[in-house]
């Protein structure tokens, strides 16, 4: 967890355009390292879920400033976010959103496929290798509507893997599934970051989420309240 930090916010603030405007995140300031494992925590309507997007480059900030690796990403235009969300970010949500007409390893490679950087073999074999590390090995034809819940979102966490990014953004990855499923991947993400130096910044409500990660930003009111 040295040199650069893998995220730096500086001041970010989003300010809908609405009568009156609402102010969704105000001066909120941190850096997070690569490998850290960092939980998003705070009461609903704090602004937890609109920060998780400013980091994601799913929106944009109406001040203040977001250096991903060292670079400023605020002045970036739409295709540039894009493209670099899809080479170096991964992320998991509440609900799994696989595609239901296409089987686990085809959810899988779906974003190889739109990167391009692999053949179709390498992709394959690269897309059950993640869904055997998720404890999926053997489940790679079925489609979602064949598995189970936690078995969906160990699919979509396969998928987040998939062009091997350097950051992996949890919107309530728990939030629908049971405790045993919910162990396994708090499991997961822990494995990501101490064995493969992932970093993982995750929203949650899940107390056991939060207590395992490294630290956790607390938010209250669109503001970064402390960090432990």
């Amino acid at each position: 967890m040295t040199g650069t930090p893998l995220l730096r916010a500086e001041g970010l603030t989003r300010v809908l355009s609405v009568e009156p405007p609402v102010t969704l995140i105000r001066d909120v300031s941190f850096e997070i390292n690569r490998g850290e494992f960092v939980a998003v925590i705070g009461p609903s309507g704090c602004g937890k879920s609109s920060l998780l997007y400013l980091l994601g480059l799913l929106d944009r900030p109406t001040e203040g400033r977001l250096l991903f690796d060292g670079e400023d990403t605020t002045g970036t235009d739409g295709n540039t976010r894009a493209n670099l969300r899809l080479a170096r970010f991964g992320f998991v949500f509440q609900f799994h959103f696989l595609l239901p007409e296409f089987t686990a390893l085809e959810n899988v490679t779906l974003p190889m496929r739109r990167l391009g950087r692999l053949g179709e073999r390498e992709a394959d074999a690269r897309g059950r290798k993640l869904l055997a590390a998720m404890g999926l090995e053997g489940q790679e034809h079925k489609t979602p509507d064949k598995m189970s819940g936690g078995q969906r979102q160990r699919v979509a966490i396969a998928r987040a893997l998939a062009n091997d990014p350097a950051l992996l953004l949890g919107d309530e990855p728990t939030g629908n599934l049971d405790s045993l499923n919910s162990k396994r991947v708090i499991e997961i993400f822990h494995d990501l970051a101490a064995k493969e130096g992932r970093t993982i910044v995750c929203v949650t409500h899940d107390p056991d989420v939060a207590a395992s990660a490294h630290r956790r930003i607390h938010m209250l009111d669109g503001r970064v309240e402390r960090i432990d």
